[in-house]
């Protein structure tokens, strides 16, 4: 496909605006969640609006992606901004937490359609060599909306009101859409072929049935009861099925041939290790400056700055080096950064200067930054063009499951480990001092309980052991995401040399593979 060089800014422009929106929407409506539950109320249901909106975008991003495969990459991209843009301006009208989770699942199925489809117009439209460039541009990107999410969120909702967290997607939105409609002019090589829609429809009800299960699990219901085993049933057999349809179909929605690839199969597993670690990052940093250190949201989230400014930097020279050197060799420095980095933050006390926790962020945020623009393109490296839709979906996907997982496995950790150091801490006191500890003490909510308000009503008895009970509970967390991170450096050195070249190539699929699929 040849584009003029100008029509080209003006496609990544538009690309790039419609990655920052759906990458950073999660966490900007997460800072203003306090707020929204207290105005609209429904606190027993504000779980489904995070939910419904991840659940709607993993479910999509496979099948946009093997849509835009199929039927091309502007109609579904374009797509996706239309209904995301629609979702958002329904969002900030809502009038209750029932109606806000609606819009949010019907935003979630645009967000399923940008992401994935950005990365793969990029590889349509340039030529190997500027390839890498541009994806470090998008990567880094994605990795700005992380950091960026939390602190835009609470400026918003502090100083404007919490509905143009939804509002503000308008304007961006329309810039977007008029960029691609006007400069972004795709050819008509793609071929219709027959949709798996049984394949989708497994899809979808597997991954909304784990997703619920993990949502719920050990909060509203306990992992061992009826809805919970139901949900995880549910998933076992309809991910069964997908699987059993997939092996079958003639244009499955997931081409499993592509996993005899190593180079594509190492990605994937790596987009799900990092995700697993990357949402930990973004989730307890802050709330150990709220907890700890006692500062406010604002604050936590002005403090998540070094990472981001790390992982432009990491997602740059990722991109740049593409052409200079293997996908492995810069995914080892990258995952030495990733382990330094947290190593590092597990050694975090109340203690530790601001300045130090501002250096360790900013080599983690370096190590996690070249996963941003590496992973993707090795996903689609040396495919032929009608499939890298569904790598490139694919990727998505797993990095967005493994951070769902991380967060339910590692919130899980980190409560209990706070419950537990809590509980020994105030063991011994007896009385009037026992009894002071303050009914609002839980991991839930450290927000509350650490507002310089709120906090200097608490005496330093009461208050000390609170601190480093919260401090030791986060830091055991981040010890532990150091596990992910080793297992990772195996399959960084099992991705073999791969590189980028100066030339266009693709490789078609062998009759074997072919046949497989």
């Amino acid at each position: 496909m040849v584009i003029k060089e100008n029509n080209q800014k003006f496609i990544v422009t538009g690309l790039l605006l419609g990655i920052l929106m759906a990458a950073m929407d999660n966490t900007i409506v997460a800072t203003a969640m306090g707020t929204i539950v207290s105005d609209l109320g429904g606190f027993d249901k504000f779980v489904w609006v995070t939910s419904a909106y991840m659940v709607a975008t993993m479910a999509g991003m496979p099948i946009f992606g093997k849509l835009s495969d199929m039927y091309g990459r502007k109609r579904f991209f374009v797509f996706g901004l239309t209904v995301f843009l629609l979702g958002s301006a329904l969002c900030g009208l809502s009038g209750s937490i029932v109606q806000l989770s609606i819009f949010r699942a019907i935003q979630g199925i645009g967000g399923g359609a940008l992401m994935p489809i950005a990365f793969t117009i990029i590889f349509d439209i340039f030529p190997p060599e500027k390839r890498g460039k541009m994806t470090g541009l998008l990567g880094a990107v994605f990795g700005a909306s992380s950091v960026l999410g939390p602190l835009l969120g609470a400026y918003i909702t502090d100083y404007i009101s919490w509905h143009w967290i939804f509002y503000v997607n308008v304007p961006i939105g329309i810039v977007s859409l008029f960029l691609i409609l006007k400069y972004y002019k795709e050819s008509l090589e793609h071929q219709e072929r027959k949709i798996d829609w049984w394949g989708a429809a497994t899809l979808i009800v597997a991954v909304v049935s784990l997703m619920f299960a993990l949502e719920l699990g050990g909060g509203e219901y306990a992992w061992d009861s009826i809805p919970i085993i139901t949900l995880l049933s549910v998933f076992a057999v309809f991910f069964a099925a997908f699987f059993f349809i997939e092996k079958r179909a003639k244009d499955p929605i997931i081409s499993f041939w592509l996993f005899k690839k190593r180079l594509f199969a190492t990605s994937q597993i790596l987009a799900f290790l990092y995700g697993g670690t990357l949402i930990i990052l973004t989730v307890y940093i802050p709330i150990f400056v709220q907890a700890v250190y006692g500062g406010s949201a604002t604050n936590a989230g002005f403090i998540l700055t070094p990472m981001m400014l790390g992982s432009v930097v990491g997602s740059g020279i990722g991109g740049a080096f593409q052409t200079k050197t293997s996908f492995r060799n810069l995914m080892i420095i990258s995952v030495v950064a990733y382990f330094l980095g947290m190593m590092c933050l597990s050694t975090l006390t109340p203690e530790t200067s601001r300045f130090l926790l501002t250096l360790y962020m900013i080599v983690v945020g370096f190590g996690m930054g070249f996963s941003f623009s590496l992973l993707p393109t090795a996903s689609i490296h040396d495919l032929d063009p009608r499939y890298r839709g569904t790598a490139n979906s694919t990727n998505s996907f797993l990095r967005s499951f493994g951070m769902t997982l991380g967060i339910t496995i590692f919130g899980a950790i980190q409560s209990h480990a706070f419950t537990d150091k809590l509980k020994a801490a105030f063991s011994g006191m007896q009385g009037t001092q026992s009894g002071a500890i303050p009914s609002t003490m839980t991991m839930e909510d450290p927000q509350l309980l650490f507002q310089a308000g709120e906090r200097a009503k608490i005496p330093d008895f009461i208050l000390d052991p609170i601190v480093n009970a919260m401090s030791e509970s986060i830091t055991v967390t981040f010890l532990l995401a150091l596990i992910p991170i080793a297992i990772s450096a195996v399959f960084v050195f099992l991705m073999g040399n791969a590189r980028v070249q100066n030339k266009k190539s693709s490789i078609q699929p062998s009759k074997e593979m072919a046949q497989d699929h």
